[in-house]
């Protein structure tokens, strides 16, 4: 049956981190009680007014306060910032600690002054996170490795550290086709951000597809996620949503995230956002969720119904709704599995 998980969210600098952590531990458990069996996080660093805990020690402390049907995953870890053995060893430690329940989604990142701070050109992070993609499942796999590429170069080197799973899960995660290439032909998964079109998805899956074809891989329902809001009616859930996201888009946009660089964000956010996010009542929204995973090969289906503007009590509030009204039918339907 199609799985549900939750994107947890950044917050505001202004909420110390430990009440940041222990309003996620709040939130996991709440997750978990209302059906969501995927915990999700993301990552950015030096963020300014708003903050990401770490996922890899994160996720590793929610190993402990959830059940063992419940997977935790990157999404996404920004690949290029790391050296592929650190990233390796982090990777397969963090899947030793949840026993095998480890996603490891990774992509290139597109905030420029993230790889400035950490001394990495921007322009090198594709190249970067091919070779990266190469050298994990050689770390992971083989007893002995040696590789030459432009950027890294290891040498009969003898790998101590191998996760639980084989292979441990890789999604990777971007908009653009060359993203989907990527993903197609390193990948176990593709992840694309919330707010792509329904149109563009089933392109990029289709390309993912073929990818996997090459591969001799069979393709599988791929990771979906959806930016989500539910109220009473269709028009506070509209006035809701654009409360807590709408500041959220246009940061992204500023940021350099072009995934809606042609959409009217401050004057037109209900049109802007009306092919990608999902808003409405309970009825509304579990009606265009069904549509989703029955008209493409989804699971999970990720949904993101947390805002920093939005508190751990709202953001709960959200979550046990949608685990009464909503989640009960998503998970009662068996994947797609054809494009």
């Amino acid at each position: 049956m199609v799985a549900m998980g939750l994107l947890l969210s950044d917050v505001p600098a202004s909420v110390s981190p430990a009440q940041q952590f222990r309003d996620v531990v709040r939130i996991t458990h709440a997750a978990q009680e209302s059906g969501f069996t995927y915990i999700v996080i993301g990552q950015h660093f030096l963020y300014g007014d708003l903050r990401w805990l770490q996922p890899v020690p994160l996720l590793a402390r929610l190993a402990a306060e959830v059940n063992h049907d419940v997977r935790l995953a990157t999404q996404i870890m920004i690949a290029p910032l790391y050296h592929p053995v650190m990233l390796a060893e982090e990777l397969a430690t963090l899947d030793v600690v949840t026993e095998g329940r480890l996603i490891a989604g990774l992509g290139l990142g597109y905030r420029a002054e993230e790889f400035d701070y950490l001394g990495i050109p921007f322009k090198e992070r594709a190249g970067r996170m091919t070779e990266i993609l190469e050298l994990l499942r050689m770390l992971w796999t083989q007893d002995e490795v040696t590789y030459h590429g432009k950027y890294f170069t290891l040498e009969n080197v003898r790998p101590h550290l191998k996760p639980v799973q084989d292979p441990l899960p890789i999604w990777i995660g971007a908009h653009s086709l060359p993203g989907a290439i990527r993903a197609g032909k390193f990948g176990d998964g593709y992840a694309c951000p919330p707010e792509t079109p329904v149109d563009e998805v089933r392109e990029r899956y289709t390309v993912v597809a073929e990818g996997f074809a090459e591969r001799g891989k069979p393709f599988i329902p791929q990771p979906l996620r959806r930016n989500i809001m539910v109220a009473d009616t269709k028009d506070e859930a509209l006035l809701e949503f654009a409360r807590v996201a709408q500041g959220r888009y246009l940061t992204y946009l500023e940021k350099g995230l072009d995934v809606m660089a042609n959409a009217d964000l401050k004057n037109e956010f209900a049109k802007a956002v009306e092919d990608h996010a999902v808003v409405g009542t309970p009825d509304q929204v579990t009606e265009k969720l069904v549509k989703l995973v029955t008209e493409l090969p989804v699971d999970p289906l990720l949904v993101r119904p947390q805002w920093p503007t939005m508190d751990a009590d709202e953001t709960i509030k959200v979550i046990k709704r949608l685990g009464r009204e909503v989640v009960p039918t998503i998970t009662a339907i068996p994947p797609r599995t054809t494009l």
